[in-house]
Formats: structure tokens, sequence, C-alpha cells
């Protein structure tokens, strides 16, 4: 049996081969949405136990819309996850949110065109979710602490927009967004937030600056050595702050997040499918009574 985790954290290879995590176990997990980017892998850290899940799988061998979002999203639910730290490399459409420093989004922008799979609820069983903010408040301010405390330059607010990707963005798009009030630029994070919400985990993000992407007139556009370059100067830093904030999270805190299905579904249950109930039995048990 998998043992019961709370806390998941979303990133990079370089969050958990921390020297700190202790009593590792990896788990490989199939969900009805496909088995995640990789195997989970559950470790100690500061006290706590907590999964972790590379988000473009181990040597990073996915493509952002090739990222299997609601399986990543299902097997950490399935563990009991109820708060999601998420790691992110972005870039920058603000002069003063320079390379190097980081910002902790409080809304999002998703500019993907709609080849990502972006819900758990197709038909049998209808809900909408509210992502009005669609980053929880309470880790918000922890990471924006953790930031502070292990030595970073740290943004509290802005607008992340996601674009598909795998390319860069033309100067005239980056250009656009920027005057669109977007204050940073990614990949991953849609429908990774929206997904996490529908199935009532608190999420936020740690997004590192690496560029200005392609907007800035003095700077060289945005390449993948540059984000490679910049992105592993602050690995130590992401280190840290994801350590102090799990110490520092309070996991029997009750987030918004943590009830978002209430009202949000539109299916009466004598209409939903068997099957999918059983699909999504995880996400529905506390709202059905399962």
């Amino acid at each position: 049996m998998t043992e019961t985790v709370s806390i998941g954290v979303i990133g990079g290879s370089g969050l958990y081969h921390m020297p700190e995590i202790t009593n590792i176990t990896r788990h490989s997990i199939t969900t009805p949405f496909g088995k995640p980017s990789g195997d989970v892998m559950i470790g100690t850290l500061r006290g706590k136990r907590v999964a972790f899940l590379p988000r473009h799988g181990e040597g990073h061998v996915r493509s952002p819309e090739s990222i299997p979002q609601r399986a990543n999203i299902y097997a950490l639910k399935s563990l009991g996850v109820k708060f999601i730290l998420g790691v992110n490399a972005c870039g920058s459409l603000k002069e003063d949110f320079a390379p190097g420093h980081i910002v902790i989004p409080d809304q999002l922008f998703d500019y993907t065109i709609g080849k990502r799979d972006r819900t758990f609820f197709e038909d049998g069983i209808v809900a909408h979710v509210s992502v009005a903010d669609p980053y929880d408040t309470y880790l918000r301010g922890l990471l924006m602490a953790a930031v502070r405390v292990s030595g970073g330059t740290g943004h509290g607010t802005g607008t992340f927009l996601i674009e598909d990707g795998p390319r860069f963005a033309t100067r005239a798009e980056s250009r656009i967004f920027k005057a669109w009030g977007c204050d940073i630029i990614g990949m991953t994070t849609a429908p990774e937030a929206f997904l996490a919400r529908e199935a009532e985990i608190a999420y936020a993000t740690m997004a590192h600056i690496t560029d200005y992407d392609s907007w800035h007139d003095s700077e060289a556009p945005v390449t993948v050595e540059m984000v490679i370059a910049t992105f592993n100067k602050n690995i130590q830093l992401a280190q840290q702050a994801i350590a102090y904030a799990v110490e520092n999270l309070d996991e029997y805190t009750t987030c918004p997040a943590h009830t978002a299905l209430n009202g949000a579904i539109m299916t009466a249950h004598d209409k939903m499918p068997v099957e999918r109930i059983e699909q999504l039995r995880p996400i529905l048990a506390r709202v059905l009574g399962l």
C-alpha cells in the first residue's frame, strides 16, 4: 500500500536530488488518464513526507504540450496530496522583473490553444470550478517568505501567461503579451493549476526568471542555453526555498481550494455514470461522500 502524503512538489530534477531528502521511496503509479510524467518519489524533508514529481520526466523528455498533466495531478491526489508547490522557469515581460529574480504569481493567463487536456470533468459528470484566483493565497505567502529567507529577490504578485511552446515567442508576440499587462511567460503552469483546483488541491508556484523573452531591444532573445545557465544558478536557492516552505507549511490548514467542488457539479447524482464516478473517485470522494 502506497503511503499517504499531504505535500506535493512539481518541478525539475534539482528539487528531488537535494541532500536533505532522506528515506526515499519511488512509486510507479497508473491512473485512468495514463501514467504521470515519471515515478513519484516520496522522501522526508525537514521532518515531513513529501511527494516529488518531475514535470517533464526524468532527463526532461516531455515537451510542454505532451506533459500528462491530468495523470500528474490525479497521481498526487491519489496519494492524499492537499498542497502542491510548483517550480517553473519563466521569461520576464517587465523591465524590473530581472533574470535571477523569482515571482510568486497571483494570476494566470492561459494562452494555450486547446491541444491540452484541461479538465477532469468531461461528458457524464459536468462541473464548473471557479478559478478567479488560481493560486492559493496561503501558499503564495509561504513561498514568498521562503524566497526572502533564502536570500532571493522576490516579487509577490504577477500575471503568468502560458503559451503552448515548445518554441519561444516571436518579438511581436512577446511585445503584445507585455502590452496586455502580463508580467512573466512560461509553457507549463496551465492547465496544471486548473486541474489542481478541480482536484481540490491548494496550488502555488515559484517562477524563476531566466531571461527577458524576446521583447527587450537591448537584451539578446531567449535561448535554451540562457534558460539553463540562469536556472542552474538558482537551483540552490530553489532547494532552500522549497525546504523552508515544506518545513513551515501547516498541513492542517484549510484552504478555499479544498472545497472547490462545493456547488460546482451540475450533473444530478443519479445521472452520473458509475464508471465515471469510479474513474474520478479520489477527486469526487469528499463531495459525493464516497
